[in-house]
């Protein structure tokens, strides 16, 4: 078994690269299926979630090379089935994409129900809801979503929830329907006008993506194109609040600083200075961290992705904070293992009120899922002492060269080998 093995009190200093967006990776990866001709996409994460669903779109036979370690050209034209291989399908929740994407292109599509983190109920109800109004029938059975139609026409969906899943998804059914498609109530976040942009650059006529009306005008045919995935939000604003808690002075490089607003925001509440860039924000802390409110929501709102890392600067901020976490159900497991190092944190349904403590104590603690597993690395930073994390393959999911981005910025961090003592027998 691996574990993170951290001593913590290091600051963080120097500069860290972000990588391309995971959220965009994997819904733009199975985006390639719909076009007739080679796609190459730059600035892919190295993570297990992409590596998953390139292994997808290898198994349905498409032709995958990676140029180097950012960038892979896809082949999709010797796809022959529409329905995806169900172990590596059901282990990652982008593999929902694979729905909206093989119905635009083969009109039927037979996708594994999503895994991904546990973080509450993932219902699909919303992307089903979009698929019928463009004409398509589905059912559910052992485990797999069948989605078929003998023609996708273009029609008016309102989304009853802001949901980033079902906008997307509808988008890439909708490129190839005949007509016109209008998603209203539509989610706005970054990845989703990514996704956008590279099916625009295969020929799609795809308008209002960032906004609550996405309009999408079907077309016969897609080409091939070159795309370079944005940055990732998430992942900026995870070492951005690492060096936060760790009092440090770190230069992120290759952001959007735009996409941060809401991170830079409640940072700066707190009294962190953030400088902004061009494409690279600094950030630095010398005094103490002030307590501070904070409520997820759909962009351009506090993202939920973000909502376990900024718990752990506010442990340690002073006063009392409270968390409201209005879009997942289930997203404060990671709570218990915060408060095996010394975090006083109360939870009370999708509210978390924390009192802030002085400092925290390393421990041996779990990723509980990808975000928190993230929190748990950013807590053991600022810990005194050393601290153990296991379950990695949480962190892996999202987070590409983790260890090697955090020893750069002076964090004494490295993954180790652990064997797993032997059951006690009983009697």
């Amino acid at each position: 078994m691996e574990k993170l093995e951290i001593t913590g009190g290091k600051r963080l200093t120097g500069e860290v690269t972000i990588s391309g967006a995971k959220n965009a990776a994997v819904a733009i990866i199975p985006a390639a299926i719909l076009a007739d001709g080679v796609c190459r996409i730059e600035n892919v994460p190295e993570i297990t979630d992409v590596t998953a669903m390139v292994d997808i779109l290898k198994e349905m036979g498409a032709v995958v090379r990676y140029v180097n370690r950012s960038t892979v050209e896809i082949d999709p034209r010797p796809i022959r089935t529409c329905t995806a291989p169900y172990e590596q399908a059901r282990n990652i929740r982008g593999s929902y994409y694979l729905l909206g994407a093989l119905l635009g292109r083969c009109r039927h599509a037979v996708v594994a129900m999503p895994g991904g983190c546990d973080l509450g109920v993932r219902p699909i109800d919303q992307h089903l809801k979009g698929f019928d109004a463009l004409g398509a029938t589905n059912t559910l059975e052992d485990g797999m979503v069948d989605v078929r139609a003998d023609r996708l026409i273009g029609a008016e969906v309102y989304l009853d929830v802001v949901t980033v899943g079902a906008t997307m998804n509808i988008m890439l059914a909708a490129v190839k329907a005949e007509g016109l498609t209008v998603i209203e109530n539509a989610a706005k976040e970054p990845h989703i006008v990514d996704l956008a942009n590279f099916l625009n650059s295969m020929g799609a006529d795809v308008r209002g993506a960032g906004t609550d009306i996405i309009k999408i005008r079907g077309v016969q045919h897609l080409n091939g194109a070159s795309y370079s995935i944005i940055p990732d939000q998430i992942e900026a604003g995870t070492y951005m609040v690492a060096a936060a808690a760790t009092g440090g002075d770190v230069l992120v490089r290759n952001v959007i600083p735009k996409h941060l607003e809401s991170i830079t925001a409640k940072l700066e509440e707190m009294g962190v200075t953030v400088e902004e860039g061009d494409d690279c924000v600094r950030i630095r802390r010398d005094g103490p961290l002030t307590r501070c409110n904070v409520k997820t929501m759909p962009h351009p709102g506090f993202p939920t992705d973000m909502q376990p890392q900024i718990a752990v600067l506010l442990s340690i901020a002073e006063g009392t904070s409270r968390i409201n976490e209005s879009v997942w159900d289930s997203r404060y497991r990671y709570v218990d293992e915060l408060k095996r190092m010394g975090a006083n944190i109360a939870v009370d349904g999708r509210i978390a009120i924390i009192e802030g403590v002085d400092h925290l104590t390393a421990a041996p603690v779990r990723a509980t899922d990808l975000r928190a597993g993230a929190a748990m690395v950013i807590a053991a930073l600022c810990a005194r002492g050393t601290s153990q994390i296991e379950d990695l393959y949480h962190i892996d999911r999202g987070y590409e060269r983790l260890e090697e981005k955090l020893r750069a910025l002076g964090a004494d961090i490295r993954r180790i080998q652990v064997t797993e003592p032997s059951a006690a027998r009983v009697g």
